[in-house]
């Protein structure tokens, strides 16, 4: 088997963690090195890991000062000694079989460069499954979801190879991920090695996570991404508003139909998981609609904030 080195960067997770270590110990393939990267914890997180993983010589915590994700997971491949590393995130509780899984596409494609495993969200609630819709990739053929760094194992000279991660907030995993593409690195799959997550619980928290994840997004310059898609549909609905005022009240019932159809065409993408069924749910359409709605107003009100920023920075900075 492999040796392997698993790297995770967290920050406040002091809630969180110990169910994290708990999945990693029960592991059916452990890692040779578990490396911890904190970010800068200014809770209990640093002294839960140290009175979980004290008796374990093969984890390592690093105590980086403030770090985003990106500069986390480089300082843990910079420390790992082994040829394959593997990343995960906090807030993660991983299948038992999940590095088992990973390791053994790993060995079954011999010129394989990266394994991408799976994913999947908690859910307990009606309005987590709602939010399933409106934010998590749907499982496609095969049964797998987009790649992601939260769920992969790699040999190190790729991480080395495209530079390592960006030290940004948001959207630094997309980053990396393209950078490999680029190489054109030998890329496998491995649906059956999944993690776990629990989605924000309500209105108020997805707003806040929406919002800060936009503000990142804009301060990286990358709005063509995910904004400008956004900003475009909202003044295509402008017209029909001003078409409802200035000429036929007809042109304000664009606004339900575009609604309507952007809902349906998230819940339609998760039929693989949840059936057809959800299209025709009043209750199901209403509620992704008002997630929807707030994970919009959030992305604006993150772009005027990241904007507002950004100005008051540069004033700053003509004072030094």
């Amino acid at each position: 088997m492999l040796e392997i080195s698993l790297i995770i960067p967290l920050k406040n997770e002091d809630d969180t963690v110990e169910a994290l270590i708990n999945s990693i110990k029960n592991q059916t393939f452990q890692p040779a090195m578990v490396i911890l990267v904190d970010g800068g914890s200014t809770d209990d997180t640093i002294s839960l890991i140290k009175k979980l993983v004290s008796d374990d010589k093969k984890y390592k915590l690093i105590e980086t000062g403030n770090a985003m994700p990106g500069k986390g997971r480089n300082i843990g491949a910079e420390q790992a000694d082994t040829e394959w590393i593997a990343f995960t995130d906090a807030g993660i509780n991983l299948d038992n079989r999940w590095l088992e899984n990973l390791t053994q596409k790993a060995i079954s494609n011999t010129d394989t460069d990266i394994v991408y495993g799976n994913y999947s969200p908690y859910i307990q609630t009606f309005f987590e499954k709602c939010a399933t819709f409106c934010y998590v990739p749907p499982l496609r053929n095969g049964n797998i979801r987009a790649k992601s760094i939260v769920s992969c194992l790699l040999k190190r000279q790729v991480w080395k190879d495209v530079g390592g991660f960006p030290d940004w907030r948001a959207a630094e995993d997309l980053n990396f991920i393209e950078k490999v593409e680029a190489k054109k690195f030998k890329t496998v799959f491995e649906p059956k090695a999944f993690v776990y997550w629990s989605l924000q619980p309500g209105f108020k928290s997805t707003y806040k996570k929406f919002e800060l994840y936009s503000m990142h997004n804009v301060w990286n310059g990358l709005q063509s991404r995910w904004h400008y898609g956004i900003l475009k549909q909202y003044l295509v609905m402008l017209f029909f508003v001003a078409v409802g005022i200035f000429y036929t009240p007809i042109g304000f019932l664009a606004i339900p139909f575009w609604l309507m159809a952007r809902v349906i065409k998230r819940i339609f993408s998760h039929r693989q998981e949840f059936g057809d069924i959800n299209i025709i749910r009043p209750r199901v359409i209403l509620m992704v609609i008002l997630i929807t709605v707030v994970i919009d107003i959030a992305t604006f009100s993150g772009w005027i904030r990241a904007i507002i920023t950004q100005r008051e920075n540069s004033k700053i900075s003509l004072w030094v």
